[in-house]
């Protein structure tokens, strides 16, 4: 069962123009988010938003307690679910002071809006915006196995496992949990690699799974 918290409500929009969403029928109002968050992505797909706000600012600055973790990855899972779609997201983070490069682990999803927290933010954010594209960190689930592939870094890293814990701790992750819930060798791995993104108490699966193809799937 996940343990995020995702936004109660967004702002959405038919279009990610600007000028189009000032039109007649563009603007959807404001849409409930009921839950669960695995299918809050598809629905606003399915209601035709191509632009969504999020609320607030997703705050991964400090060590955050259990609440404010489950917040965080609840807005983060929304992020990475509506990037893999091409949804256009209007989103802020904040990071720890000290955080450094660590928005990299990051840099495969929709950029922000603004980065608050570290020295140098606005150049980070700026090479963010510079360096995004879909399919940069993407996992796919094959016949008895699955594999990432991850672009953030500049190169192309593959992790591929066919051990079925694997596939069964990303299901766990991908909404976020307590690190505990998956085998620790599988969750050393995973971390190793920057897979996944420690919040506070819970862990949490960065790459997502694509659902917009912008090249055939043998160039990516």
């Amino acid at each position: 069962m996940s343990t995020a918290v995702g936004p109660s409500a967004v702002m959405a929009w038919r279009d990610y123009d600007p000028e189009a969403c000032e039109l007649p029928g563009m603007f959807l109002g404001e849409l409930a988010l009921p839950g669960p968050p695995e299918g809050e992505s598809e629905r606003l797909w399915h209601l035709g938003a191509r632009r969504v706000r999020l609320p607030g600012t997703v705050d991964l600055s400090g060590t955050p307690d259990a609440a404010r973790a489950a917040t965080a990855v609840g807005a983060l899972g929304l992020v990475r679910d509506l990037t893999a779609r091409a949804v256009l997201v209007e989103w802020d983070l904040r990071l720890d002071p000290a955080a450094g490069e660590r928005w990299r682990v990051l840099s495969h999803l929709q950029p922000p809006r603004r980065i608050e927290g570290p020295a140098g933010a606005g150049e980070a954010l700026r090479e963010w915006r510079r360096g995004h594209y879909l399919c940069k960190c993407l996992w796919r689930k094959g016949p008895g196995f699955v594999q990432i592939r991850d672009r953030r870094w500049g190169e192309l890293r593959r992790f591929t496992a066919d051990e079925p814990e694997y596939a069964r701790a990303i299901e766990t992750l991908a909404y976020g949990a307590p690190a505990d819930e998956v085998p620790q060798a599988v969750l050393d791995d995973f971390r190793g690699e920057d897979l996944v993104l420690d919040v506070g108490p819970l862990a949490w699966w960065l790459p997502y799974r694509i659902s917009r193809w912008l090249q055939e799937s043998m160039t990516i």
